[in-house]
């Protein structure tokens, strides 16, 4: 084989592992921007990145097969007054509403077709969208299990309550992918900022 021969095989073969490169590049980034924080997340919590974004992938899949549909706005509507509601009922009663608050955000993904029998399984599915808040529903839903054995602080539920809206504002909104920014960059002082003040 000539020399000219073997330079221009060895520049094929470095040009398709560039392009190989690259397109695995290119779908990490579009990865990294789709999930946020939960891309990180899934990294560190499997066995490398190639698994972490094995799974990502198939929440993709698994997300497209679900029909997520906007609200109505009259749904809208009635879901923002219980909402109201909650937030009235929480200065005097403050763990029923947290309990509230999660039964209301339960409710309000059912009715945009997430499937909601399993925990883990709403976070995966809420991921695909939601994945730069879904944060602020982890830590709302840890707080609500200390709820019933009485081990939630007032300022713990209060917190709860915070961390409920930020997921509760996005999955009001008309439909998924189409939000401007994260709902909690909109509200840099969620509701009940207040309330223990009064407390």
């Amino acid at each position: 084989m000539s020399i000219t021969a073997i330079f221009w095989a060895a520049f094929a073969v470095s040009m398709l592992l560039a392009l190989a490169i690259g397109y695995v590049l290119l779908r990490r980034q579009r990865l990294r921007r789709r999930f946020g924080p939960e891309y990180d997340r899934a990294l560190h919590g499997g066995d490398g990145r190639g698994e972490a974004e094995q799974e990502l992938r198939a929440r993709e899949k698994r997300f497209a097969t679900l029909d997520i549909t906007p609200l109505t706005p009259d749904s809208r509507h009635s879901y923002a007054q219980q909402w109201a509601a909650l937030q009235e009922r929480f200065v005097d009663a403050p763990a029923p509403a947290v309990t509230g608050a999660d039964e209301l955000v339960t409710a309000v993904m059912a009715e945009r077709g997430y499937p909601t029998g399993d925990f883990r399984q709403q976070l995966a599915d809420l991921s695909v969208v939601h994945g730069r808040t879904l944060h602020h529903y982890r830590q709302a839903h840890e707080i609500s299990t200390r709820v019933a054995p009485g081990e939630a602080s007032t300022e713990d539920l209060r917190q709860a309550m915070v961390h409920y809206r930020v997921l509760f504002e996005e999955l009001l909104d008309e439909g998924d992918g189409r939000h401007p920014q994260p709902a909690e960059a909109r509200h840099e002082q969620p509701a009940l900022a207040d309330d223990s003040q009064q407390r």
